[in-house]
């Protein structure tokens, strides 16, 4: 099919790997969707298999350059090498990572169990960054003008009553600390490095917590915007930060929130 005319050329020329391209209409998906109509060729990737196929054939059908690496892990090395060996070797090189995919567990502390919810949610919020980056560094440092965006979360500055968060809190307030320091090792290498903090968005994951009484009550409660997050609102300020626009950017954190951390 003819690609579709791009929304603008923001994004022209650039190459984005972008994880979590499944994840049920998860913020993976709203900015692989988002870079590819701005111009973007999107590698993405997700362990779910059928999930990425899905997301796949929903691009193809809007005419977008979407590529995708499945199953992958990414709290496996391997996985990501491979993952970011494939971007370059069809497109020839990177411009942009994003850290999109995580997986955590919800549970108070008196529940929580060691490997089962604390440290598969740390490999599964912290891990699969620093392997992304890890993979990826050298290929933007030969750019030297690249930029990761990573995802950190309202829960890394604020507690929501209601809502079990130990470990995702430990994890993305991890995400938030480890880029401000590839940050200030990036800057000599022209590469920049950011993060977005978003507050609850409404995505396949989120959608049973959606579900438990009084939590959205909770939610809304510490929003000044009176309605959740959509993956499009977190798309649009990953195309700021992916973009030429956003060149003096970096070890920032971008609360799209709703205004739930300043409430």
């Amino acid at each position: 099919m003819t690609a579709a005319a791009p929304r603008s050329d923001r994004l022209a020329g650039k190459v984005a790997v972008v994880t979590g391209l499944g994840s049920g209409s998860g913020i993976g998906r709203g900015c692989a969707f988002m870079f590819a109509r701005h111009g973007a060729r999107v590698m993405s990737c997700d362990i779910d298999a059928a999930s990425a196929a899905e997301a796949l054939a929903l691009a193809r059908q809007e005419g977008l350059a979407i590529d995708s690496v499945h199953p992958c892990d990414l709290t496996r090395p391997e996985d990501v090498e491979r993952l970011i060996a494939h971007a370059v070797e069809r497109y020839g090189g990177i411009d942009v990572l994003v850290n999109a995919a995580a997986w955590g567990a919800f549970a108070p502390i008196e529940a929580m169990d060691f490997e089962r919810d604390w440290r598969r949610t740390l490999s599964g919020e912290l891990d699969v960054v620093f392997l992304a980056c890890k993979a990826a560094w050298p290929h933007l440092v030969r750019r030297g003008d690249g930029s990761i965006i990573n995802f950190a979360s309202a829960n890394a500055h604020v507690t929501l009553q209601g809502s079990p968060a130990l470990a995702h809190c430990a994890g993305k307030g991890g995400v938030l600390a480890m880029t401000r320091q590839l940050a200030a090792e990036g800057g000599p290498h022209g590469i920049r490095a950011n993060t977005i903090s978003p507050a609850l968005v409404v995505t396949g994951a989120t959608r049973p917590v959606l579900e438990i009484p009084g939590f959205v009550d909770n939610v809304m409660a510490k929003s000044m915007i009176k309605r959740l997050g959509q993956p499009e609102d977190i798309a649009w300020c990953a195309t700021y930060l992916a973009s030429d626009e956003s060149t003096w950017v970096t070890a920032a954190d971008f609360c799209i929130d709703g205004g739930a951390t300043r409430c």
